[in-house]
């Protein structure tokens, strides 16, 4: 997995965020279908991957999972430490080994600003 620079990171505008330390407790998994990923080609592996989805939600890996209204893909929330977790987990469904699904991965914590909020200091 290449170390894309994240658009959505504000370190820049609010150092003092860069500072508070977080962990990671879930992934946001937003899967999109790939060219592969036709209506044809789909159809006889959905049974395989709706299986594979339902085994990592009963182990306690994706905590819930949706259907995008918009689009045409899933989302996951999933209960792992970290966006390489999350990728190895998802590489292994049916749809990601047959290159017909991708996700963007996107790291979530507690919310960093409360504790400037509370005058906690930094932790590193």
């Amino acid at each position: 997995m290449s170390q894309v620079k994240n658009p959505r990171v504000h370190a820049e505008i609010l150092p003092a965020l860069a500072a508070v330390a977080a962990p990671t407790t879930k992934v946001l998994a937003i899967g999109s279908v790939t060219a592969k990923g036709t209506p044809e080609a789909i159809a006889p592996v959905l049974p395989f991957e709706v299986r594979a989805t339902v085994r990592n939600h009963l182990a306690g890996k994706i905590d819930q999972w949706f259907f995008q209204s918009e689009g045409y893909g899933v989302v996951f929330i999933m209960n792992v430490t970290s966006t390489a977790e999350a990728h190895e987990i998802l590489e292994k469904l049916p749809l990601g080994v047959a290159g017909m699904m991708e996700f963007e991965l996107i790291a979530l914590g507690p919310l960093k600003p409360l504790a400037m909020l509370i005058g906690e200091p930094p932790r590193a």
